[in-house]
């Protein structure tokens, strides 16, 4: 079975893409390694395939995705209508470090469920494992070019965001991609799972905590709430649950699980959600997120609203058991 690619709406990315001497590109608040490497990758390939563009990678950094390569942010006032393309996120409110940003135009790749964000040209494909994924087609069948540092935070984030391609949104089409950037880059790709799996033992620690309060209730419904004095006794910062999330994805006693986390710097928590069966963005649609249907989160200023939420996804454990129970008897 050979990977289907759009290349009409490549071909207009790409137009859209060198028609512009200014491009800014941003992705998602609380970024994840998928986020981060999409966006410096695509900043990176645009500037080897144009060096006379100016192009900046924006929003806030994070020290642990510091490898990726550095953010670069412009004085937007000096700026003139630069084109903005928006990375693995689909709704206005949640793009990072474009306050004040007087932008031409819009351009999305993304492989979330499509939200409010309106572009001239966008690119959304859920079935896609990651944005990363989306990336390297876009570069491997355009005139975009492709580098080793490139390839290498390709290769990074769409590793990220299948868990080591098994997710749900692993398909033939993400191993055909994957094959076609070692053939072409070369890239020693045992070597980077260290970049991502490497941990100092206070993470580890952080883990057994984790796991030794996780809270599991008779729905299979597992979450945990995790205070600003948790963050600095175990010395991780706020991201840290949030890439930790999928290691419970195979605990037998767990439908659902989510890690809420207490976000002192902007006032709120933030809750990461994970599921193995019961759809969970239309959720987390209702409490201020969003996200895949077995993956998303939200972000929340008061503990009732945590507790609320706690209770809809427990709700909705206990209607997934029952609905199997009944084609089961059927």
């Amino acid at each position: 079975m050979e990977t289907i690619i759009n290349k009409s709406i490549l071909n207009k990315l790409y137009r859209e893409i060198k028609k512009y001497d200014e491009i800014v590109i941003a992705r998602h608040v609380g970024p994840d390694p998928d986020a981060i490497a999409s966006q410096i990758a695509l900043r990176d390939s645009i500037l080897l395939t144009f060096p006379k563009k100016n192009v900046y990678a924006v929003g806030a950094g994070v020290a642990k995705f510091k490898s990726y390569g550095n953010l670069n942010h412009p004085n937007y006032e000096e700026l003139t209508k630069p084109l903005l393309i928006v990375l693995d996120v689909p709704n206005m409110s949640r793009i990072d470090g474009i306050d004040n940003l007087n932008y031409d135009n819009i351009i999305k790749i993304d492989h979330h469920p499509k939200e409010d964000i309106e572009a001239i040209v966008e690119w959304i494909d859920e079935k896609k494992s990651s944005t990363c994924q989306m990336i390297t087609e876009f570069i491997l069948n355009t005139r975009l070019k492709l580098n080793q540092k490139i390839a290498e935070n390709l290769f990074l984030g769409m590793v990220s965001d299948s868990e080591r391609f098994s997710l749900k949104n692993t398909t033939y089409e993400t191993f055909d991609t994957v094959h076609a950037l070692l053939k072409q880059s070369g890239i020693d790709f045992t070597s980077l799972y260290d970049i991502l799996y490497t941990r100092p033992f206070s993470e580890y620690k952080f883990i057994a905590h984790i796991t030794n309060n996780l809270v599991i209730d008779e729905n299979k419904m597992g979450y945990i709430k995790i205070s600003d004095e948790d963050l600095k006794k175990f010395n991780v910062d706020v991201a840290t649950p949030s890439n930790l999330i999928n290691n419970y994805n195979f605990i037998e006693e767990l439908l659902v699980w989510t890690f809420i986390t207490e976000d002192v710097k902007n006032k709120q928590y933030k809750i990461s959600i994970r599921s193995r069966g019961p759809i969970i963005n239309k959720i987390a649609n209702n409490y201020n997120g969003g996200g895949h249907k077995f993956a998303c989160g939200s972000r929340l200023k008061t503990m009732e609203e945590v507790d609320a939420l706690i209770k809809d996804l427990s709700d909705a454990c206990h209607e997934y058991e029952n609905q199997k129970l009944q084609e089961k008897e059927n």
